[in-house]
C-alpha cells in the first residue's frame, strides 16, 4: 500500500511539475511582450539580453498622442468597426446557415455539408488572388465594408459546430410549437433562438477574434495608411519603434482577454454541446 501510495505521489509530482513547464513555455513571450512594451529607449537594441534595460510607462502615452507617422487610435478604430460588423452579420448568417441545415431537409442539403467540409480543408488563403480579383471588379479596394463583407462571407463555412448544437435541441418541441399554430420564423425566434443563448455567444467571440487579429486580408485590401487595421499598422512601424509595437499589440490583446474570461462560461457550454452530434 505505501509503495503505491508513494508511486502515486511520484506520478502526480511529475505531472505537475510537466505542466509547470509548459505554463511557463507559453506564459514566457506574453511576459517578454509585456516587458518589451515598457522599454525606456523603444529600441530592441537597447535591450539587456531578454529584457530592456530600463522601463517607463511613457510608450502607451506616445502611442495614442503621436499620431504623425503612426496613427494607432485611428487604426484600432478601423479595427473595431471591422471586427463589430463582422462579427453581427458573420453571427446572423452563421447562426441561419446552422438551422437551416439542422431543422430542414431538402435534396441539396446532404452534398453541401459534404462540399463545405471538403473546403473546409483547404486553408483559406489558396483564394486569395481570387479575392483580390473579386474586391477590383466591384470596387471595395480600400473599403473597410469590403473587409467586413468577406469576413461575414466566410464565416457560414464554419456552421458545423453550430448545427451539432442544434441537433441537440429536441425536434418534438418544434413539432409542438407547430400544432399550436407558430409559423417557422417564430419557432426559430422564440424557442430555438433563446435556447441556443452559449452557442451564440460562442459564434459571436470567434466571429469577432478573426478580424481583430488577422493580417492577410486587411494587407491585401487596404493600400491608404489610414485606413490600417491595427495588425498591418504596427507591421510598418520602423524597427527603431519595437516598444511602441510591443505596446500595441499589449493593447490590442486586452479587449478579447477581458471578453474571454467574461463569456468563457458560455463559450464552453457552446462548445461542449455543439460536439455532441455533428
Amino acid at each position: 500500500m505505501k509503495q503505491k501510495n508513494g508511486f502515486k505521489m511520484l506520478d502526480t509530482g511529475v505531472t505537475y511539475v510537466l505542466l509547470i513547464a509548459v505554463a511557463f513555455i507559453f506564459f514566457f513571450p506574453c511576459l517578454w511582450i509585456i516587458l518589451a512594451s515598457l522599454s525606456k529607449s523603444g529600441s530592441i537594441y537597447s535591450f539587456d539580453g531578454f529584457f530592456p534595460r530600463s522601463y517607463s510607462l511613457a510608450t502607451f502615452k506616445k502611442l495614442f498622442t503621436d499620431t504623425t507617422m503612426y496613427n494607432y487610435p485611428k487604426w484600432f478604430l478601423n479595427t473595431l468597426m471591422v471586427a463589430t460588423g463582422s462579427c453581427i452579420l458573420g453571427t446572423f448568417l452563421t447562426i441561419l446557415t446552422a438551422y437551416t441545415m439542422s431543422r430542414f431537409e431538402f435534396k441539396a442539403r446532404k452534398p453541401m455539408m459534404k462540399i463545405t467540409m471538403v473546403l473546409g480543408m483547404f486553408p483559406s488563403f489558396m483564394g486569395m488572388t481570387a479575392v483580390y480579383l473579386l474586391m477590383t471588379q466591384f470596387g471595395l479596394i480600400n473599403h473597410l465594408w469590403g473587409l467586413i463583407l468577406i469576413y461575414a462571407a466566410g464565416a457560414p463555412m464554419g456552421y458545423l459546430t453550430q448545427k451539432g448544437f442544434f441537433d441537440t435541441i429536441p425536434k418534438a418541441i418544434d413539432e409542438a410549437a407547430k400544432i399550436d399554430g407558430a409559423t417557422n420564423l417564430q419557432i426559430f425566434t422564440k424557442i430555438n433562438l433563446p435556447l441556443a443563448k452559449p452557442m451564440i455567444v460562442y459564434t459571436a467571440l470567434t466571429s469577432f477574434t478573426w478580424p481583430w487579429s488577422d493580417f492577410i486580408l486587411p494587407k491585401l485590401l487596404l493600400k491608404e495608411k489610414n485606413l490600417y487595421t491595427v495588425a498591418v499598422g504596427l507591421m510598418s512601424l520602423d524597427e527603431t519603434e519595437f516598444a511602441r509595437f510591443a505596446a500595441g499589440s499589449v493593447f490590442i490583446a486586452l479587449p478579447i482577454v477581458v471578453l474571454y474570461f467574461c463569456l468563457v462560461r458560455n463559450m464552453v457550454n457552446g462548445i461542449a454541446a455543439g460536439a455532441v452530434k455533428g
